[in-house]
C-alpha cells in the first residue's frame, strides 16, 4: 500500500467506527469495532476489518446488515472524505483478536504447570 491509501485508510476507519456507532439504526448491527481498513493503491476498493461482540448468531446478523447498509455507509464516507472516487466497500471479520486469545491461553496453560512445582 502506498502512503496515501494509507493515510485514506486511517481516515475511513475514523468516520467508519463513527457513522456504524451513530448512524445507522438497524437493530441486527450489534457492537461492532473497526479494527483495521485496507484500502487498495488505486483507492477503488476498501476491505474493512471489523471485531463484533456476541456469539456467532450476533456476528452473522451484523456482517449482514453491515452488507446491506453499505450504500448508506458509502454516500456518508464520500460527504466526510473527499475523493474523487469512493472506494467499494467489503466486511470482513478481524480473526486477529480471537488467534491473539488463544495464543494468550495457551502462554498460560504452559505457564502454569511451572509456577505449581
Amino acid at each position: 500500500m502506498t502512503m496515501r491509501s494509507n493515510r485514506v485508510g486511517e481516515q475511513m476507519k475514523k468516520e467508519l467506527s463513527e457513522i456504524i456507532s451513530r448512524k445507522l439504526k438497524d437493530p441486527r448491527i450489534g457492537f461492532v469495532t473497526v479494527t483495521d481498513v485496507e484500502v487498495t493503491g488505486d483507492l477503488q476498493q476498501a476491505t474493512v476489518y471489523i471485531s463484533v461482540l456476541g456469539d456467532e448468531k450476533v456476528k452473522e446478523q451484523t456482517l449482514l446488515g453491515l452488507s446491506k447498509s453499505k450504500g448508506f455507509i458509502r454516500s456518508e464516507i464520500g460527504q466526510r472524505i473527499r475523493l474523487r472516487k469512493t472506494p467499494e466497500l467489503s466486511f470482513e471479520f478481524d480473526s486477529s483478536i480471537a488467534y491473539g486469545n488463544r495464543i494468550d491461553s495457551l502462554l498460560r496453560d504452559i505457564q502454569e504447570p511451572k509456577e505449581n512445582q
